[in-house]
């Protein structure tokens, strides 16, 4: 005998009814989350907080207490006390007053006479000089009576030298270079002429030529006279 199940309690025939009422309700769901309303918490007025009520403490005063210094007990009592006689004579200083007496006269006994004492003024560079040399003929400003003077000086060096003394010493040709340097003392006299020649009858010569140069104007500095010192280079030409 075959036993058959009623159709009516066969529940896959209400599947379909029961997956939809499930998906009604689960779209309400989402539909009722979504449209829920939420509000901002809204906080009540906390009031004024005072903070310097808080901080102002009273801080109780507290008293230091120095600890008690023992105290130093008295030195001993000699057992005998000796007294010793001061024989030491006391000198009394005698204070002499500074004061002046009118009336007493006043005797010098030497008067000493102060020298002045002249001052050194040291020799200048004939470039750096206030006031220049000045070569007899030579006139003009400072600038001109330079000009002039190393002028005349070539003059005189080309005039008096012995123009045929290289060539007889045998030397190279070419040319040879004099170093000449001297200073117009204060009174205007050319002294400590120095020369450096390629021959010693060269240097010989160079210092009489230059021995003959005439007596200067002397140079000044700050207005008094000083010496002077020159120095001028030439070019000998040895055939």
């Amino acid at each position: 005998m075959e036993i058959k199940k009623s159709p009516k309690s066969n529940l896959e025939n209400f599947s379909k009814i029961f997956m939809q009422i499930g998906l009604v309700l689960a779209l309400f769901v989402t539909y009722a989350a979504i449209e829920q309303k939420t509000y901002d918490k809204v906080y009540g007025d906390l009031g004024t907080v005072n903070m310097n009520a808080e901080m102002e403490e009273e801080i109780p005063i507290t008293e230091r207490i120095e600890p008690e210094q023992p105290k130093t007990p008295p030195p001993p009592t000699p057992d005998k006390i000796e007294i010793v006689e001061d024989k030491k004579e006391i000198e009394e200083t005698v204070i002499e007053s500074t004061e002046t007496d009118e009336t007493k006269k006043v005797v010098v006994s030497e008067i000493v006479e102060v020298k002045e004492v002249e001052e050194v003024v040291e020799d200048v560079n004939f470039m750096i000089i206030e006031d220049v040399p000045t070569f007899p003929g030579c006139s003009g400003n400072n600038e001109e009576r330079k000009t002039c003077f190393s002028q005349m000086v070539q003059k005189h060096f080309l005039r008096k030298f012995n123009a045929d003394l290289p060539n007889e010493l045998g030397l190279s040709p070419g040319k040879k270079k004099v170093f000449i340097g001297f200073k117009i003392d204060k009174n205007g006299n050319i002294v400590d002429i120095q020369v450096k020649a390629p021959h010693p009858k060269i240097k010989d010569e160079v210092d009489k030529v230059m021995e003959q140069l005439p007596k200067m104007k002397p140079g000044k500095q700050r207005g008094k006279p000083v010496g002077v010192k020159y120095s001028i280079p030439f070019t000998l030409v040895v055939e």
